[in-house]
C-alpha cells in the first residue's frame, strides 16, 4: 500500500514538472515567434551597396584612396560596392604595358574586397565610347573598349557592368544603334557569365519607355536595366550631356516602374534632405514601394550627388532613409 501510495506521488509529481516544462517551452516558442517577426518586420527586402561616385569629389582631391575603397564602404555599414572605371585612372598609368597595370589594379582591388568582407557587384564603364552611336565601325569600337571592364567584372568577382546608351538623339536610330551595341557587347558578356545593364543616364537613355523597348529587342537573358531614382533628365540648356541645368525631365516614378522588370541592380541617388531625413526631391518610401512590388530582392545602391552635406554625410543620410523608409512599407 505505501508502495503505491510513493509510486503514485512520484508519477504526480513527474507529470506536473512535464507541464510546467510544457509551459515554459511553450512560452519561450511564442518569445522566439515574436522576436522572428518583429525582425521579419524590421529588416529591409533589399541589401545594401555604396556606389563609389558617392565619393568622387574626396577621392580626386586625394583625400580618399580609391584603393581603400572596400575598407571605408564597410566602415559604413555596406555590405557591397559599385566601382567606377575612370576614379582608377592613375592606377592604370602606373605601368606602361595596359594589361599589365589592369592586373596588379585588380589584384589588388580582390584582395582589399576579401580582407574587409565586402562584394564586388558592378563597375560603372564610362569614357569608352557611345555603345548608341549611329556609324556601324564606331559602334564596334566602342564595344571592343568594354570589353576589358567584362572581363575585370569576371575577376573581380561582379555580376555586372553598367554601361551608357549616348550616341545619337534620334529616337528610332538610337533604338536600332543601342540594340546592335548592347547586343554585341551582351554576347560577348555572356561568355564571361557577366550581366550588361544599362542605367536610365541622360537624353534618351532616361526614355524609360525607349529604353524598354531596346530591352525586348535585344531579348537576351544577361541584358538589362539599373534603374537610378533620379537621373531622369531629357534635356539641359545648351544641349550638354552634364552639368547644365536639366530642362526636359521623364516622370522618374513612372521611369522606375517601366525599368523594374528588366533590373539587375538598383540605385538610390540623392541630393539634398529636410530636418526630418527624407529626400527634399525624391519619395524615397513611393520608390521603395516601386521595386518591393516588382519583386526585386537584390542590392539597392547608395549614390549621394549633393552639394550642401560632405559625402560621408549625405552616405550616412542616404543609407538611414533607406532602412527608414523600409520600415514603412506594408508587406
Amino acid at each position: 500500500m505505501q508502495k503505491t501510495i510513493i509510486t503514485g506521488l512520484i508519477l504526480i509529481s513527474f507529470l506536473g514538472s512535464c507541464k510546467k516544462n510544457t509551459s515554459k517551452n511553450s512560452e519561450t516558442q511564442q518569445e522566439e515567434s515574436t522576436v522572428e517577426t518583429v525582425q521579419e518586420e524590421t529588416t529591409p527586402f533589399f541589401k545594401l551597396s555604396l556606389a563609389q561616385w558617392s565619393l568622387h569629389r574626396m577621392i580626386n582631391s586625394g583625400e580618399i584612396d580609391p584603393m581603400d575603397f572596400a575598407q571605408k564602404a564597410k566602415e559604413l555599414g555596406f555590405e557591397g560596392i559599385e566601382y567606377v572605371n575612370h576614379l582608377y585612372k592613375k592606377e592604370l598609368e602606373k605601368d606602361p604595358d595596359p594589361k599589365k597595370a589592369m592586373q596588379m589594379l585588380l589584384e589588388s582591388l580582390k584582395a582589399k574586397s576579401e580582407e574587409h568582407n565586402i562584394q564586388n557587384l558592378i563597375i560603372m564603364v564610362d569614357g569608352e565610347g557611345d555603345l548608341a552611336v549611329t556609324d556601324e565601325d564606331e559602334r564596334n569600337i566602342a564595344v571592343e573598349k568594354h570589353k576589358k571592364w567584362v572581363d575585370a567584372a569576371q575577376f573581380l568577382g561582379c555580376h555586372s557592368i553598367r554601361v551608357n546608351l549616348f550616341g545619337t538623339n534620334d529616337s528610332k536610330q538610337w533604338v536600332k544603334a543601342s540594340v546592335d551595341g548592347l547586343g554585341k557587347l551582351s554576347d560577348y558578356a555572356a561568355t564571361k557569365n557577366i550581366n550588361v545593364i544599362v542605367e536610365n543616364h541622360g537624353y534618351l537613355s532616361s526614355n524609360a519607355a525607349l529604353l524598354t523597348e531596346v530591352m525586348q529587342k535585344v531579348n537576351k537573358p544577361n541584358c538589362g536595366t539599373l534603374p537610378d531614382f533620379g537621373n531622369f533628365c531629357l534635356e539641359r540648356e545648351g544641349g550638354a550631356r552634364w552639368q547644365a541645368k536639366c530642362i526636359k525631365e521623364y516622370p522618374k516614378y513612372q521611369g522606375v516602374e517601366e525599368m523594374m522588370p528588366y533590373a539587375k541592380a538598383v540605385s538610390a541617388k540623392s541630393y539634398d534632405f529636410n530636418e526630418e531625413g527624407n529626400e527634399t526631391t525624391i519619395d524615397y518610401k513611393k520608390m521603395l514601394e516601386i521595386i518591393k512590388k516588382s519583386g526585386y530582392t537584390g542590392f539597392i545602391g547608395v549614390e549621394y550627388e549633393g552639394e550642401r552635406l560632405n559625402e560621408i554625410e549625405g552616405i550616412t543620410s542616404t543609407r538611414d532613409l533607406l532602412i527608414n523608409a523600409s520600415k514603412q512599407l506594408t508587406k
